[in-house]
């Protein structure tokens, strides 16, 4: 240093301590009992910009103007009590702005008078700029999981939920709003305990795990198959601090699996109304028997897949599962069809074949539409299901099998066999066990859940994200009664998606009959305030005042305008009237 600190007995260790701190990348500089700078090394120097030419010998005030002292500043005393924060900010090269920590220190004469003080400069610039990085980095980290189309959630050691990208929300429908800072059972629940156990056993072991298994229930409340990888988080001193779970939606590949090996479970059958929960119940019971089951419903109900879900679940599973139709294949041909027939029987019989009845040995025959299976072919049924015998056409040889029978119709047959149409004896001996399938307008409740379950697997179908689907949609997809129940909601949920090509599905984009009440009868009440209205652009400004009013609510714009729903319907139509 040009001038050394004038602290007597101690120069040489005040310019250690320069060095030193020079060598750490530490800011000094000392002051003595008059406030002069008395020196200042290489560090501080470039911190303030002044050269120590140009600060030495002056008033530490004036070297750091407009910078109040440090509130244990040694001149302070008796000054007005006005002190600065520790941390300064001090100009630097290239327009940069250097955040800087100061620490004022008493110096102390060989007989413990007090000469001056040391003040130390820390910058902390290039922390700052690493926590930053740090954090872009973070953000760029985020960016390319959020771009994933699998789901990735971590934990802290707790089990609470820190991070959640949005592959995870796409796959459960939970807005990461809704699970941060929530424990992880949160998202698991419903499904049971075994995914939350194998993302604490990861943490507590610190070994990765893998649910094979795995099942989720959505925000709405689907449960769908998933394949979840578990691994413990651990950090710069390798000590575990949280969880990391990586799931795969294999909602795609389950059905991939069902078209192969017509394999169901209760999973496939979608509702959480006490009607469906009723006829979970009755096929949890009657799977695993021998009997005979009877399922009865309206047309699109699931009888079908009630049928499969029977087979998969009872001791049949390995054996063959064989429907028939009898609605579908000609009188002529059924008995052919369900017996078999030997060479020669008929023209054309060049040789023998085996009956649907034959092919379903061991296993479940589907007689789906019994109702329609003609009388003479009745008797022969009956025979099978007293005997397991029958006779191919043409033949005299006995065949004996051991099937299990599984009818479905949807035309009741107790009524059926008042009309005289079908058997009374077969009646009963197919009546065992009977499970009856709701409409869809009798549980309401399970459309959203439907339509959800729906949307996934036709999008999943089309390597396509879930659309998202409008409230004003939404709330016509409610109102409408489905006469062809499940069967037509997927119709009508897969002409939207046609439709629609991307974005949200809106009421545009539904079929067109569930909004044109064409075929229901116009009733008009005498006096009507709409039919009142003057000219049709007044009519058309009163429709559209009322129904933002009401929030497109059909009913109470109806009731507010003094006409039917009908009538409403048929002016939103007139007006082409759209949310």
């Amino acid at each position: 240093m040009k001038h050394p600190v004038s602290f007597s007995g101690n120069i040489i260790a005040c310019e250690q301590w320069l060095h030193i701190l020079d060598e750490l990348s530490i800011g000094a500089f000392t002051v003595d009992s008059e406030r002069r700078v008395s020196a200042m090394n290489l560090t501080a120097q470039a911190l303030i910009g002044l050269r120590d030419s140009q600060a030495i010998g002056q008033d530490c005030r004036e070297v750091f103007l407009g910078v109040p002292c440090l509130a244990k500043c040694p001149f302070r005393a008796g000054e007005p009590d006005e002190a600065a924060e520790p941390s300064i900010r001090l100009p630097g090269d290239n327009d940069d702005v250097h955040l800087v920590t100061r620490l004022a220190s008493p110096v102390y004469g060989s007989k413990g008078q007090p000469e001056g003080c040391m003040t130390i400069l820390q910058d902390l610039s290039p922390i700052v700029h690493l926590i930053d990085r740090i954090h872009h980095e973070e953000r760029s980290l985020k960016l390319i999981l959020d771009s994933l189309d699998i789901g990735i959630f971590t934990v802290n050691r707790g089990g609470y939920i820190t991070f959640y990208n949005t592959g995870a929300e796409t796959i459960s429908g939970f807005n990461r709003r809704d699970l941060l800072g929530k424990p992880c059972n949160a998202l698991f629940a419903g499904v049971g305990p075994e995914d939350v156990s194998l993302i604490k056993e990861c943490m507590a072991d610190g070994r990765a795990r893998i649910s094979r298994d795995g099942r989720l229930t959505t925000r709405g409340g689907l449960s769908i198959p998933i394949r979840a990888n578990f691994m413990a988080l651990r950090n710069e001193k390798a000590a575990i601090v949280g969880g990391l779970a990586v799931f795969q939606d294999l909602t795609l590949m389950h059905q991939l699996h069902q078209a192969v090996q017509g394999r169901y479970t209760c999973h496939d059958m979608i509702g959480r109304d006490p009607s469906m929960r009723r006829v979970f119940e009755m096929v949890g019971v009657v799977a695993d028997t021998e009997a005979t089951v009877l399922i009865e419903g309206p047309t699109g109900t699931g009888k079908d897949l009630c049928a499969k879900v029977l087979h998969s679940a009872s001791r049949r599973a390995e054996k063959p599962f064989v429907k028939v139709n009898c609605a579908a294949i000609p009188e002529n041909l059924l008995e052919s069809e369900l017996f078999g027939y030997v060479k020669g029987a008929f023209t054309g019989a060049a040789q023998d074949k085996s009956g649907r009845f034959q092919e379903a040995d061991g296993g479940t025959i589907f007689l789906d539409e019994i109702g329609d299976l003609p009388l003479p072919l009745q008797a022969k049924l009956l025979r099978v299901l007293e005997d397991r015998e029958f006779y191919r056409l043409g033949s005299r040889h006995t065949i004996t099998v051991d099937v299990r029978i599984v009818s479905a119709t949807n035309r009741p047959l107790r009524v059926l066999v008042k009309q005289g149409l079908f058997r009374e004896d077969l009646f009963y001996r197919l009546n065992v066990f009977r499970i009856e399938l709701p409409a869809l307008k009798d549980r309401r409740m399970d459309i959203p859940l439907l339509i959800g379950h729906v949307m996934r697997r036709l999008c999943s179908a089309r390597s396509i994200p879930v659309f998202e689907i409008t409230e004003n949609a939404m709330r016509t997809l409610l109102a409408y009664d489905y006469p062809g129940n499940v069967r037509e909601l997927e119709n009508v949920l897969e002409h939207a998606l046609i439709v629609c090509r991307g974005g949200a599905i809106r009421v545009r984009h539904l079929p067109g009959y569930l909004l044109d009440p064409e075929e229901a009868a116009e009733v008009r009440r005498p006096g009507s305030r709409l039919d009142r209205a003057a000219p049709s652009g007044h009519e058309r400004d009163r429709l559209l005042t009322e129904l933002h009013r009401h929030q497109w609510n059909r009913a109470h714009t109806a009731q507010a305008l003094g006409i039917d729903r009908t009538t409403l319907w048929r002016r939103i139509k007139k007006y082409r009237l759209m949310p």
